[in-house]
């Protein structure tokens, strides 16, 4: 019998999203493309389970609904293009310092950001850091909205990098971006939405 899909979704849907399924595999990178607009968005909160919605999701077999929402979205973690900070330093954000280090070192900041004020940061600065913060939760689906948007290719290609050891770890994602290049990059498969509207197709 075969394995389950990491990430199996049937019928999900909820305002401004028509219905749509698709299966998610261990190690694999969905590309998530379409107009400023079109529903990426609300299609990875819907994933994340942050808005209501309807449709049968389920994770390495186990459905949606038998898992207190907090740990779904542990495990379905959202990482939004313009994240939230809470607290006035970076290092306030992170419950262990220790394990973050070596991410944020990999993406190009040095170990001596934990002390560094919120308010210091650059939007790109941000943009890694929230990612750091998604990845110490040890996720098993990644939803990035856009992550590399206004990054150099330098911290791009670092980012990149980064998703790709977890997915060789057996992590998965769906990616957003406008990048057509990186869509091909990154993904054998893509989701198209236009309108709410969502199709796949190749990258």
């Amino acid at each position: 019998m075969a394995a389950p899909a990491l990430l199996s979704v049937r019928g999900l849907a909820r305002p401004g999203l028509q219905p749509l399924a698709f299966d998610l595999a261990e190690g694999e990178c969905l590309a998530v493309r379409g107009p400023s607009g079109a529903g990426k968005s609300l299609l990875l909160r819907a994933l994340a389970d942050l808005d209501p919605n309807d449709g049968e999701l389920s994770l390495e077999g186990e459905p949606r609904e038998a898992m207190p929402a907090p740990r779904w979205r542990r495990l379905v973690t959202y990482l939004p293009a313009e994240p939230g900070w809470w607290a006035e330093t970076v290092g306030a954000h992170f419950a262990d310092w220790a394990a973050a280090e070596p991410l944020v070192e990999a993406l190009g900041l040095p170990a001596a950001s934990r002390d560094w004020p919120v308010s210091r940061l650059s939007t790109g600065e941000r943009q890694r850091l929230a990612l750091v913060r998604a990845l110490v939760q040890r996720p098993r689906v990644l939803l990035l909205d856009e992550p590399t948007a206004g990054l150099d290719e330098t911290a791009r290609d670092a980012v990149e990098t980064l998703i790709a050891a977890r997915l060789a770890e057996g992590a998965a994602a769906l990616w957003v971006t406008h990048d057509a290049g990186q869509a091909r990059r990154l993904a054998r498969r893509c989701l198209k939405v236009e309108g709410g509207r969502v199709t796949e197709d190749a990258p």
